[in-house]
């Protein structure tokens, strides 16, 4: 693998990081400050894009989440929608078990038809315990069944921290979550489907009669929150998952086990305030765009383009942004086939001078192998190479 300067294909995207101006005499960037000391037995702050974790505090650790298990019942429903299996406009029966359950609830009554739409609007806004239940019926048969697709899921997700043993979040035995787990759902939600997400920062809903404010007092506060779940037991504390986009930037940040619903939402909003104070994101290039040309030998076509299969966000300290340069690393000893997806170099960002990140490019088509005449040519090519 060889480094080498970026290629004419690199030049627009990176022209600001290559040259790399200094900045005006005076003009330093304020140095970034620890995080506000919150009082909460575990946090975390991470940035929407790039996953970048700003702060912490335990963030692997085990805890109760509360109602926030409610968006783990509901990315399940949404992925069902999505993939075309129920409808919004779809009805249930209230079964005795819905209608019983207790805490937070929307109502609903036994026996009565509900639809898919009610229900999801009933867990996001008003945390209905009886609404969680009655949809996790409605998807799987029963809430056990339902359970089991909410730990597969948090399985597929990464979040190896996360047990679920109900679709409410009221306190069981071997049910917790880590804030690292509660962000990594959060994202999913947000990235995976931002139509249905959009429920997350209604401020009320009425059913039945009876109209119930959303209990995240952030969506109030500050106009950039647009979501997303509190949470309350006696055991988990009070719990908030928020989340904000200003400009271009989203925050997600999680704080749970605080004394009261006053403390979790300052608290929240002190490391929301910090996020976005003292860093910025950028997006650096986008997902399947060609960044480089690699030699292939012995193939049909002697270079293959390379790219990115994500798109490359950096979060950085405000002011930074000057600072970043970027190189490549290409494999030179490529032989045909190369497939589409392959990983053939690498893009490494330094901040400063400092690595900062690396991503893989991949090949973003197949080049197939060559007639005998280019792989004859290319042999006796690689033999002075």
């Amino acid at each position: 693998m060889r480094n080498k300067p970026l290629n004419p294909l690199f030049r627009l995207p990176l022209l600001i990081l290559l040259i790399g101006f200094a900045l005006p005499l005076g003009a330093a960037p304020l140095p970034v400050p620890s995080a506000p000391p919150l009082k909460a037995p575990s946090f975390l702050l991470v940035d929407f894009d790039s996953g970048a974790v700003l702060a912490s505090k335990e963030p692997d650790k085990r805890v109760e989440p509360a109602s926030i298990t409610k968006v783990m019942t509901s990315y399940i429903v949404f992925k069902e929608l999505s993939e075309g299996k129920i409808q919004l406009a779809d009805t249930t029966t209230v079964s005795e078990k819905a209608w019983r359950m207790q805490g937070s609830r929307m109502f609903i009554e036994v026996g009565k038809q509900v639809t898919v739409e009610e229900l999801l609007e009933g867990m996001i806004v008003q945390s209905g315990n009886d609404a969680s239940v009655a949809l996790a019926e409605f998807v799987a048969g029963s809430e056990e069944a339902f359970v089991q697709l909410m730990n597969h899921q948090a399985e597929q997700l990464g979040m190896s921290n996360t047990h679920f043993t109900n679709s409410t979040g009221l306190p069981r035995a071997k049910h917790y979550m880590s804030t690292s787990d509660i962000a990594t759902l959060s994202r999913a939600m947000i990235r995976d489907f931002p139509t249905y997400y959009a429920w997350y920062a209604e401020k009320n809903y009425t059913y039945n009669g009876i109209k119930q404010s959303n209990r995240n007092t952030l969506l109030y506060r500050d106009p950039s929150v647009d979501g997303i779940k509190t949470g309350h037991t006696e055991s988990a504390g009070y719990c908030l998952v928020s989340s904000a986009k200003r400009d271009k930037m989203r925050l997600i940040a999680v704080v749970v086990g605080t004394k009261s619903e006053k403390a979790r939402a300052s608290e929240s909003q002190s490391l929301l305030n910090y996020g976005f104070r003292f860093y910025e994101t950028h997006r650096l290039y986008g997902a399947g765009e060609a960044l480089a040309r690699a030699r292939v030998w012995k193939g049909a076509q002697q270079e293959v383009p390379l790219g990115l299969a994500d798109d490359l966000f950096v979060t950085i300290p405000r002011g930074r942004y000057k600072s970043l340069k970027a190189s490549m690393a290409l494999k030179t000893d490529i032989l045909a086939p190369a497939h589409k997806g392959q990983e053939l170099g690498s893009v490494n960002i330094a901040l400063s001078g400092e690595p900062f990140t690396q991503r893989p490019l991949i090949a973003l088509q197949d080049i197939a192998e060559g007639n005998i005449m280019q792989r004859t040519m290319d042999a006796v090519r690689l033999w002075f190479h």
